[in-house]
């Protein structure tokens, strides 16, 4: 059984900074990969970012390359999302996720999953 806590959502300004925090718990922590995955409202859920357990290998989402950064410290159980320069499309829930395999982009390639922390970008 793993747990996945997020923290660090709330209420920015276009342009604005904000890091999310992913504690994971139950397992090794330098042994999983991790994503995150974001819904905004009446949208589908989408992929966002992922960090392997391999020499912390990265994917981006085209809509946040070059403004998000995805990165982990095994110290800490924690996956970290810098989000940069933020637009109001990145308003959404934001969860991460534990991988499994296959198609890092497919939620359903995730078997466990967080609650969830809202960020908000304001125009």
């Amino acid at each position: 059984q793993v747990q996945l806590v997020e923290s660090g959502g709330g209420l920015v300004q276009a342009g604005d900074s904000l890091r999310l925090s992913c504690v994971a718990s139950g397992r090794t922590f330098s042994s999983l990969s991790i994503s995150w995955f974001r819904q905004a409202p009446g949208k589908e859920r989408e992929f966002v970012a992922h960090i392997g357990w391999i020499g912390g290998i990265t994917y981006y989402a085209d809509s946040v390359k070059g403004r998000f950064t995805i990165s982990r410290d095994n110290a800490k159980n924690t996956v970290y999302l810098q989000m940069n320069r933020m637009k109001p499309d990145d308003t959404a829930v934001y969860r991460c996720a534990l991988y499994t395999g296959g198609s890092y982009d497919s939620e359903n390639r995730y078997d466990y999953w967080g609650q969830g922390t809202q960020v908000t970008v304001s125009s």
